[in-house]
């Protein structure tokens, strides 16, 4: 199986240059989110030029208002939406509809109902994103370095294309692959060296996991 990549939470140009080079098959850019690597949409635009025609480049939204999505159709043209937050299905197929762009529809993962409710959002999106449930009270909804039971994924009926995040490192990439057969692995902090700051050597030893080369 030809496992691909996404590199999320990118903010600088030698990060972009480090993904590219190695082989990342998306490269995610947070956008609208609390987090310490959200960039403006037009440093999200600016950043992800590099990557077009190369790789995927997905804008990472938390519940974005329209004004906001529009910004970011216009400046950066992301190949994906990444909804992250509590949007709805209908939200979800709406904004593809009125936008042109493709969405990720990301979930936090700590039970079998936390994945019976994905379910909802088939044919709503295009692909969906299995991440670690973010700690209670937890304000950022992502990129915490935390990782969810994989044995949950065996028993649930997966779609054909989805992602797994949460807690992925260059040390357990392989045996992400190997235990839950996810066609995409989606790493942010596991190849950092500090929060938003990308550790090139990471980057390329965690594509050699994933890739199995």
């Amino acid at each position: 199986m030809d496992t691909k990549v996404k590199i999320c939470g990118l903010t600088r140009p030698e990060d972009v240059q480090a993904a590219i080079a190695y082989g990342a098959d998306y490269l995610g850019f947070i956008v609208q989110a609390k987090s310490a690597r959200k960039l403006l949409v037009s440093q999200a635009a600016k950043l992800s030029l590099p990557a077009k025609g190369t790789a995927k480049t997905v804008a990472v939204t938390v519940n974005a208002d329209d004004y906001i999505i529009t910004a970011i159709a216009a400046l950066m043209q992301p190949d994906y939406i990444q909804l992250h937050g509590d949007e709805s299905p209908q939200r979800a197929a709406e904004i593809t509809k009125r936008f042109g762009i493709k969405t990720i529809k990301a979930f936090g993962i700590s039970t079998p109902t936390d994945m019976m409710k994905s379910e909802a959002y088939t044919g709503a999106v295009d692909f969906m994103l299995y991440d670690a449930k973010a700690p209670k009270g937890e304000a950022v909804r992502g990129g915490h370095g935390l990782s969810f039971d994989w044995t949950i994924l065996q028993n649930a009926p997966l779609p054909k294309i989805w992602a797994l995040a949460g807690g992925l490192t260059p040390e357990n990439a392989a045996e992400a692959v190997v235990r839950t057969n996810a066609p995409i692995l989606d790493v942010s902090s596991g190849v950092e060296a500090a929060a938003g700051i990308k550790d090139a050597r990471k980057i390329q030893a965690f594509m050699k996991a994933a890739k199995g080369n």
